[in-house]
């Protein structure tokens, strides 16, 4: 026994440790804060205990010394070796996170764990949380795109592909069952949101075939999602489900491991003796099928190996499950006929074999009595287990099927410790049971058939007046026969359904339209033999013999040479961008055909090839390595004599991006064409998108060239930003345009000095600007914000003043100040008056680049002129009409 102390200080976290079964406890202080520890199934004194770190230690001496095995590991996704199924069992399953973030399966020893000696089953990244080992299979599952594939592999053998119906298109799959030599799965497929189909696998767990459609699913904390659907522990091959269709809620029963289902037959009168008034095809019995939130509580439908026929659930009687009814039902005999026994909610446990059922209700007042039934619920005596009244929180019992005591915990009020009170039942009996005490009975179907799973078994129970304890010894299985095989001993093969699923009655096997019985199986080898199914497969885990065989006369084929189809070539990474110098992993598959006479002729774009044997059947990984940027086309060829097919992926290599600056002219016209260029380093051509956003318009513009052309109809300031996207980098930048109605614009000229000082990079261009246009300012008088200096590209060194208008003045006065401005300008700029100090001890002198030129009037004049224009057309036309009229007289 080992009790993880709970501590807020992760620092002082101990294990008390227990090899006397409770009765002393050694404190062991440990160095790390245990999440989760996962006892060896075999050996008692090997134990995993898991951090929030993800780190995984091993102990071998029950916690007295720890060894740290793996980090990086996923919670809840580790597994110990199973016993006759893996060779070694100090082997240990595990999904880790590789250091560029992609999850594998890998598997190692506790005695050496290191990167040399773990194995790794699964060649390729797997998905996040997809591992799980559960007796002879391991499961995973691999997304790329928006396609996820399922893999199984059976008794430590290779992955194989999991085999759904095609268009089943699964958005989750939960694994059911896997006992018996066969995979229960629930899918939810495209079309579905809080339902899942049911599956049922062949024994090696590929290939699947549906059961039962629409079960009902529950969303959980932490993603986790709960099924509908229990496993009758006591009776093999029964199943309770909860159908939901068109929002009605069901209760279905079968007996055959899901090849028939039928409703809870309802009883016929309540716990008190009145009639219920249910009846068929209207009203059924329906149950809460759940798992129970608190591990020490059963669930509410209980269950138990040693007491087959004994199902005890909350539920109710109607049309549908009604969720706040929770009235208490019974069976014993496997869920032929019910008994209700409570009209609320309570909580279970069986004693002795089912010998005694414990039930205390269910409910938040304090409570200080239970119930026990030792009649299968018969009858239900009352028992007062404390002096002073608990909330109950669950009920436990002693370890052993037989056992007779029992404890309830819970607390006396909602801020006091837990409360344990033991209860014994062992003086009540005076005496074991012998063989004069039980009493056989027959397990039956609802059609009363009974061969079920190709066999009559029968069970003994003890008599209902008998007052003893059945033991340790007690077995409840009597006899079983085997029976002849009949048509409802075989279930749809895969590619094949029923046409009605719910019917008991036997119903025929066709094949869906995407399904071809007698195509060769993908996997076919040349020279190999294979049979075309019947439509129909043996129930697994049915023992029947003889009789009818709807198997029989399965015609035999040697495979013939498949065409290669199906190639794909993808990258392990999953990132067609790299690097130049970075390692890049193809990975080749190919869905159907031969791939043992097939040549794969590989093509990398930059001159590798080279011609592969066995490609896809290896699943040896492809790595190279590109040193120039550029697009490279990737193309796998597969040939054989049948046929062939390629595949081609194209693989950007470019160097991540270092800067971006986004090239505007500051000052613009209204309406005004105006050029937006992104300037980026280090240019990828035919590599880069650049996506543009004017103003507040979420909807961006893309174009595959540097620059935009574009207008602005609004006056006022606008942002543009541009986002650069060149492989797995992106870069922005963003700039204010101002968009002014009317300014002038006056071309500038610096002496040739300047030219061996511009770098030609924009924050030398924006500080030249501001230099120019506060000399300007200073010698003129004019505002500093009025005027703008925007210093072109390029050599040789030029600029452009931008003159704006005083925008608080009439419009017959702005132009007389514009005019009154550029002429003091002018007078500045012909005077030489405006220079500044550069390095080297030159002064470099600011001039008009023409000083005859008057200065370039943007804006203004388009009202006028359209005016002016509309008039003379109107002129035209009156002038037009005139001489009409004229001539015709």
């Amino acid at each position: 026994i080992i009790l993880v102390s709970s501590s807020h200080n992760d620092r002082d976290q101990s294990l008390f440790i227990s090899t006397d079964e409770g009765a002393t406890f050694q404190k062991q202080p440990i160095a790390f804060f245990v999440e989760t520890l996962l006892f060896h199934p075999k050996e008692e004194d090997k134990v995993l205990a898991y951090t929030k770190e993800g780190k995984i230690y091993v102990s071998i001496d029950l916690g007295k010394k720890w060894n740290l095995l793996q980090e990086r590991v996923s919670k809840d996704h580790f597994f110990w070796a199973v016993a006759g199924v893996d060779g070694d069992l100090d082997l240990v399953h595990m999904e880790i996170q590789d250091p560029s973030g992609g999850y594998r399966y890998i598997t190692c020893q506790i005695q050496n764990c290191s990167d040399k000696t773990m194995t790794v089953p699964f060649a390729g990244s797997t998905d996040r949380d997809s591992l799980t080992v559960q007796d002879d299979y391991i499961f995973l599952q691999t997304t790329s795109g928006n396609r996820t594939k399922y893999y199984v592999s059976y008794r430590r053998n290779g992955f194989v592909q999991m085999k759904l119906p095609k268009y089943a298109l699964p958005k989750d799959l939960q694994i059911i069952s896997t006992d018996e030599n066969q995979v229960f799965v629930a899918v939810q497929e495209w079309y579905q949101t809080d339902t899942y189909n049911l599956y049922q696998s062949d024994p090696q767990g590929v290939y699947y075939s549906i059961l039962l459609e629409n079960v009902r699913s529950t969303k959980q904390p932490e993603e986790n999602v709960l099924i509908d659907i229990l496993e009758v522990r006591g009776v093999k091959g029964v199943f309770l489900a909860n159908q939901k269709i068109e929002g009605k809620v069901t209760t279905l029963i079968t007996y055959n491991k899901g090849r028939d289902w039928d409703f809870l037959n309802p009883p016929d009168i309540d716990m008190n003796g009145k009639p219920t008034n249910c009846k068929p095809p209207d009203c059924y019995l329906h149950l809460h099928l759940r798992w129970a939130d608190n591990p020490y509580v059963s669930g509410t439908v209980h269950t138990k190996d040693t007491a087959p026929g004994l199902i005890m659930g909350a539920g109710n009687l109607g049309s549908q499950l009604v969720e706040y009814k929770e009235e208490m039902y019974i069976t014993s005999d496997c869920g032929n006929t019910w008994r209700q026994v409570f009209e609320e909610e309570h909580h279970i446990l069986y004693l002795d074999h089912g010998g005694v059922i414990v039930a205390i209700k269910d409910t938040s007042i304090p409570l200080k009595i239970l119930k026990f039934s030792i009649d299968e619920g018969q009858t239900w005596s009352t028992h007062n287990f404390t002096s002073t009244s608990v909330f109950v929180d669950g009920l436990l019992s002693e370890p052993g099927d037989e056992t007779l005591v029992m404890t309830v915990f819970g607390h006396i009020s909602y801020r006091s410790d837990w409360e344990l009170v033991k209860v014994d039942f062992r003086p009540s009996f005076p005496r074991e049971c012998t063989d004069e005490d039980y009493e056989s009975w027959e397990l039956t179907n609802l059609q009363g058939d009974r061969c079920i799973m190709g066999q009559q078994r029968s069970f003994r129970k003890r008599k209902i007046s008998s007052w003893c304890i059945k033991g340790k010894s007690f077995t409840s299985a009597l006899t079983s026969k085997v029976c002849e095989c009949v048509d409802t001993d075989f279930l749809c093969d895969y590619g094949f359904e029923r046409s009605a699923p719910l019917k008991s009655e036997s119903s025929k096997c066709f094949a869906d339209f995407w399904f071809n019985p007698e195509a060769p199986p993908e996997d076919c080898v040349l020279g190999q033999a294979y049979t075309s199914s019947t439509g129909y497969r043996k129930v697994v885990s049915n023992v029947c013999e003889g009789g009818l065989d709807l198997q029989q006369n399965l015609a035999h084929h040697m495979c013939p040479l498949i065409a290669p189809k199906g190639l794909q070539i993808s990258i392990r990474e999953e990132s067609l961008a790299v690097r130049p110098g970075e390692d890049i992993t193809f990975i080749v598959r190919q869905e159907q055909g031969d791939v043992l006479s097939t040549k794969y002729q590989v093509d990398l774009g930059d001159g590798f090839k080279a011609i592969y044997v066995n490609l896809t059947m290896t699943g040896e990984p492809i790595r190279h390595r590109y040193e120039n940027p550029g697009i490279y086309r990737v193309s796998v060829k597969a040939e054989n004599v049948a046929g062939h097919d390629e595949a081609v992926v194209f693989v950007q290599v470019n160097s991540p991006l270092q800067a971006l600056n986004l090239e505007v002219v500051p000052v613009i016209g209204r309406n005004q064409e105006v050029n937006l260029t992104a300037i980026i380093l280090p240019k990828n051509p035919n590599l880069t998108v650049f996506y543009w956003w004017i103003g507040n318009n979420l909807q961006p513009l893309l174009t595959l060239e540097s620059f935009l052309v574009t207008k602005f109809a609004e006056t006022g300031d606008v942002r543009v930003t541009v986002q650069v996207s060149c492989g797995s980098s992106m870069l922005q930048d963003s700039k204010v345009v101002h968009v002014f109605d009317h300014f002038h614009v006056l071309p500038l000229k610096f002496t040739k000095h300047l030219d061996m000082y511009n770098p030609d990079i924009p924050e030398w261009r924006e500080d030249i600007g501001r230099v120019v246009t506060r000399l300007l300012a200073k010698e003129t008088s004019i505002p500093e914000e009025t005027l703008m200096t925007v210093v072109k590209p390029g050599l040789p060194t030029a600029a452009d003043l931008h003159v704006l208008l005083p925008a608080n003045q009439p419009k017959k006065k702005r132009s007389i100040t514009s005019d009154k401005r550029i002429a003091a300008i002018k007078q500045a700029l012909n005077a030489h008056n405006i220079s500044f100090f550069l390095r080297g001890g030159y002064w470099v002198l600011v001039t008009l680049a023409d000083s005859g030129a008057d200065s370039q009037r943007i804006g203004g004049g388009s009202g006028y002129w359209a005016i002016v224009v509309l008039f003379v057309i109107c002129l035209v036309a009156i002038g037009a009409f005139i001489l009409y009229k004229f001539k015709r007289q």
